[in-house]
């Protein structure tokens, strides 16, 4: 679909007119059609709008413009007698899409007078502007990906292992794949505005099933593969979900545990293996593919046609750590307008780009990363194998070698201990030169990162020793960006990855911005900052301290819609004048790079009432003593500061902590004298060199601690490291605190108890 260069002012702001033409049959359309497309979503009155809802007219107020009334009533807080009469003709009939300019054009927005919405079926307003990133022309998930099709269509689009095998599908197959499943869910009689639950590892199938669910009408909905069934349940319940898509008959049997209490279910789809009971409900993916055939392809047109892009098209389910999960429901411009703008800010080129899926696709920034980014600029997704973050992952990159690459910090953090774990095993000679390479190439990206741009003496001998090889060794050798989020990380993994060549750049979000807000990248980036503000897009930090530090508050056409039937969850993370509100502790440098500096509901208040960020204080001993793997620090409301302590173990073929020692714990006992070779018998024996160890690298941390109750008293080390399917960790491996706290009750009483008698 093309963009023509002259355009048009329309509620004051500046729009692209685009040819008109079918998305889907590619057919012309006429005026006519383009404005009087069929949606189901109800027409959304305005009331008083807000002054940051009128930000879209504030720049061209003074002009004369000569739009249609309709789209002028948008931009308007007060009625008119025309006004008046005409929306009491609408609520009368069918509602009416309104067209975006006075042109005829293809894209077409729901009226809404809101920024914020909590019904799937209920659209918002825009957060557009008068020029600039935010002022581009909405558009929907098929138009994105219409114009890939146009433009890349036999460029490998996916690919994945099939008997060994790699099988590539193009972006032309992709989308007819996803048309497919489309017409097989109208048949199965997915509802406007219903969601489609998808449970399962990285696929074509999960991708396909997600946008084939959108292009229907409906609302895709990931579900994390780690969900007991009775939360699988309260997301296929609360998403009134039409269909279920599920990868395996475990995943299948959660589902069939709760299927009863699911009044709006009418078909389970199993993607892969074969079904191993018949049911009238049950498909094969193979089965369900067919379904469809005899759908026209005109009706699909139609309901592709009469998308909005201010209309809710996924769910993003919160990972539910403190209570239900919440449903963000994010727009198809939320979607299409963030996948641009980020991967605007980096340089990706077009149909040059690879990158490996393997984080869970419940999760937005995996889906923005994996998914729209991808559509968006033609770029080919290897998907990884499901025990991935057990240890084939790397075996994936050395067979892809995307050159983009995503990784939650404990991903990082992994790859540095086993590297640190052979270095230990390296001759002493190769650990010399080693260490000079690292010392090189930390100094050569420093000056990088700080653009003084000097290479220092040695470096291209030291890229050609060891740079090279490690990249090549971990199947980074062509990846241009190196990406981490979704969680903190520490200085110490940065700088690692720095010394040897392959700078880490932070991106920061949330799921209520569709993923990134803030974004580094190789020409413009600090150490332990999460970059910069995405073009059209503001923070604003609010109430700060006499520091600079405040919550951080996003705008921008990023932000989403609403939390799905949660009026009041949705009012406390949008004030009334449309931001969102965070959460999260920050500050600026004064070249508007983000640090961030705690989490408000993170915060230890102590019982003296001072407030203490938990994460700085666990990452300093964690650096300080590399035999512990997780740290949680305590003493919310209570008289002092302690912590839970993990050691590093090995980790068994499904992903849980075993007894034994890891390769580096292992080094860190032996440098120490120390024979032991499982958690249990340092415990067991208070091992004395390995408690004094972690108690010197405390005292270490508390001397820089800015006050006494920043200085951590006690702390006692636990028999199991965290993990995912122990319920600590949360699916992209962020600690859960609060689970945490309940799990380890009695160790914590007994760490206090002295203080409570």
């Amino acid at each position: 679909m093309s963009l023509q260069e002259d355009s048009i002012q329309s509620n004051g702001v500046e729009v692209m007119d685009v040819n008109c033409e079918s998305l889907a049959g590619q057919k012309p359309q006429s005026p006519s059609d383009s404005t009087h497309s069929e949606t189901h979503s109800p027409v959304v009155l305005n009331g008083e709008a807000t002054t940051a809802e009128l930000s879209a007219v504030s720049a061209s107020e003074d002009q004369e413009t000569h739009s249609s009334s309709d789209t002028e009533a948008l931009a308007e807080p007060d009625t008119t007698p025309e006004l008046d009469e005409a929306l009491a003709e609408l609520s009368l009939e069918e509602p009416k899409a309104v067209p975006l300019s006075t042109a005829s054009v293809a894209t077409t927005l729901s009226p809404a007078g809101q920024l914020w919405s909590t019904s799937s079926d209920k659209a918002v307003r825009l957060r557009m502007e008068g020029s600039g990133p935010a002022s581009e022309t909405p558009i929907t998930i098929p138009q994105m990906f219409l114009q890939t099709v146009e433009k890349y269509g036999d460029h490998p689009a996916l690919a994945s292992k099939q008997e060994g095998q790699w099988v590539t599908m193009t972006w032309r197959q992709y989308y007819e794949q996803c048309r497919a499943a489309a017409k097989s869910f109208l048949k199965l009689g997915l509802e406007r505005y219903h969601g489609v639950g998808i449970l399962g590892f990285n696929s074509p199938e999960w991708f396909i099933a997600d946008i084939g669910s959108i292009f229907a009408g409906g609302l895709g909905t990931g579900i994390y593969t780690t969900n007991s069934p009775e939360a699988c349940q309260y997301v296929a319940a609360n998403c009134e979900a039409n269909v279920l898509v599920v990868e395996n008959q475990k995943q299948l049997d959660k589902i069939l545990q709760v299927k009863d209490h699911l009044p709006h279910l009418k078909a389970i789809v199993q993607y892969k293996g074969e079904l191993q009971q018949k049911e009238p409900f049950l498909y094969t993916w193979a089965e369900f593919m067919k379904l469809g055939e005899d759908v026209p392809e005109e009706q699909l047109d139609k309901m592709i046609d009469s998308l909005r892009a201010n209309e809710c098209c996924t769910l993003i389910y919160t990972s539910g750590t403190t209570g239900n999960p919440k449903g963000v429901m994010l727009s198809h411009d939320n979607v299409t307008w963030t996948a641009r703008t980020a991967v605007s800010v980096v340089n990706i080129k077009p149909a040059e780009e690879v990158v490996v899926s393997y984080l869970p696709l419940s999760h937005a920034a995996a889906q923005m990363f994996d998914m729209w980014m991808c559509i968006c600029y033609a770029v080919t997704t290897y998907f990884a194998e499901p025990d991935a973050l057990k240890g084939s992952l790397g075996t994936t990159l050395k067979e892809a070698r995307p050159t983009c690459f995503l990784g939650v910090p404990r991903v990082w953090e992994k790859m540095q201990e086993k590297m640190r774990a052979a270095a230990v095993k390296a001759p002493p000679l190769k650990r010399r030169v080693a260490d000079w390479a690292k010392s090189i190439g930390l100094q050569y990206n420093h000056s990088i990162m700080n653009k003084e741009n000097q290479v220092p003496w040695g470096f291209m001998l030291a890229n050609n020793l060891i740079f090279k090889t490690v990249r090549a060794a971990l199947g980074l050798d062509r990846c241009k960006f190196c990406f981490t989020g979704a969680a903190p990380i520490t200085k110490e993994t940065l700088e690692y990855f720095m010394s040897l060549n392959i700078p880490v750049m932070e991106i920061y979000g949330m799921s209520e911005s569709s993923g990134p807000h803030t974004i580094s990248w190789s020409e413009d980036y600090c150490i332990t900052s999460c970059g910069k503000v995405m073009p059209g897009c503001k923070t604003k930090l609010d109430n700060p301290d006499k520091d600079g530090n405040g919550e951080i508050c996003f705008w921008g056409r990023h932000v989403f819609m609403g939390y799905l039937n949660m009026p009041d969850k949705t009012a406390e993370a949008l004030d009334q004048d449309g931001w969102l509100h965070s959460g999260d502790l920050g500050k600026h440098d004064q070249h508007d790079f983000l640090y961030i500096t705690g989490r408000i509901k993170e915060l230890i208040i102590t019982a003296g009432g001072e407030n203490i960020p938990p994460v700085p204080i666990e990452d300093a001993l964690k650096a300080e003593v590399p035999i512990i793997s997780n740290a949680m620090l305590l003493g919310d409301k209570l008289k002092f500061l302690s912590m839970l302590l993990t050691l590093k173990c090995v980790v068994d073929d499904n992903g849980e902590p075993t007894d034994e020692l890891s390769p580096e714990a292992l080094a860190f006992c032996q440098q120490r004298g120390v024979k032991s070779t499982k958690v249990s018998e340092i415990i067991a024996n208070k091992e004395p060199a390995i408690y004094t160890a972690i108690q010197e690298g405390l005292e270490r941390v508390n001397a820089r601690a800015t006050s006494n109750a920043q200085r951590v008293q006690k702390w006692i080390i636990l028999e199991r490291d965290f993990s995912i399917g122990g319920g600590e960790l949360g699916p992209t491996m962020k600690l859960r605190r609060p689970i945490v706290v309940k799990m380890y009750q009695d160790k914590i009483d007994e760490i206090y108890s002295v203080t409570k008698q």
